[in-house]
């Protein structure tokens, strides 16, 4: 037993690997460390999660800088091996490889970035981790009416950029178009039903359109697109039931419901100050007058006397 420990001791290849372990030990324990005095000193999220994934990476890399320097000699040995098995490893490992591709693209294409919301591999949600395989979701919707979030973390394949649109609410502009469609009975004055629309936007959602010039300018020099309105519209149509106005407005991606409660909140307080001058209308069917009905009971004919014909 002492002549089989003295020879495992004896051999360089095992003393480098024991160095190897006992430098990869302290650097797990150094990072370990820095990460949570990072996670107490920074306050604010995105710096400190930042600053977090880069201690991480940067230990990753000493890690593989110490193993290179210690076997040193015997990488022209392994690289020839890997080459042997590189065809195998490659097929075997495809979706690896496409994920830690995706990573590069994903770190180096501006795609998306942790905090914005995207749409990915068909599920929508806000990035709170970017991995080397995997990005990570919280997702919003499904079961959840609207843009809140249903308590679900997914995490999906960075392969998916190369295999499907990649949607993103908050990149370039961090705003929305969204529409409200208002119903006004016939009738009703619609020059004041127009300006009571756009006074009401103007009020709840006047602040969002100077950010969003300023945002939409930027875009503009950036891509190739139109310079397009990004203030308060209110349109009409005149269909078979109603006057439809509609009114289109540029939102942030996370008020998109709350402005909308906003809107109509105010409108219907509006409505009901004109005094029945503006009227909401519905698809309510009401039945205001019913014909008269005339029933008449025909009498029964007399029965024929004898020996007249029938």
């Amino acid at each position: 037993m002492n002549q089989l420990l003295e020879t495992w001791l004896a051999s360089p290849t095992l003393r480098r690997l024991a160095l190897a372990l006992a430098g990869v030990a302290v650097l797990a324990a150094l990072v370990r460390v820095l990460v949570g005095v990072l996670g107490r000193r920074v306050e604010d999220p995105d710096v400190r999660y930042r600053a977090r994934k880069f201690v991480n990476f940067l230990g990753f890399a000493v890690g593989v800088l110490l193993f290179a320097a210690l076997f040193s000699d015997q990488l022209g040995g392994l690289g020839v091996a890997l080459g042997v098995a590189g065809a195998g490893i490659a097929f075997a490992l495809q979706e690896v490889i496409a994920s830690l591709a995706g990573w590069f693209a994903v770190s180096f294409g501006n795609f998306y970035k942790t905090g914005d919301r995207v749409q990915l591999g068909g599920i929508r949600g806000d990035v709170i981790d970017i991995g080397v395989l995997r990005t990570t979701l919280m997702e919003c919707g499904a079961w959840v009416k609207g843009d809140s979030y249903n308590g679900r973390v997914v995490r999906i394949a960075n392969s998916f950029v190369f295999k499907e649109p990649v949607f993103n609410y908050s990149g370039d502009f961090p705003f929305l178009w969204d529409e409200l469609s208002v119903p006004v009975k016939y009738g009703s004055d619609h020059r004041l039903a127009r300006e009571i629309l756009q006074r009401v936007a103007a009020e709840v959602i006047g602040g969002y359109a100077e950010q969003a010039r300023l945002a939409w300018r930027v875009l503009v020099r950036k891509y190739r697109i139109e310079d397009a309105s990004v203030e308060p519209i209110v349109t009409l149509v005149a269909n078979d039931n109603w006057l439809e106005f509609t009114l289109r407005y540029t939102v942030d991606y996370k008020q998109r419901r709350t402005t909308r409660d906003r809107l109509f909140t105010r409108l219907l307080d509006e409505f009901e100050r004109t005094g029945g001058r503006v009227a909401l209308a519905s698809a309510t069917f009401q039945l205001v007058d019913a014909p008269v009905l005339d029933v008449r009971l025909a009498q029964p004919a007399a029965p024929a006397r004898e020996g007249e014909p029938r």
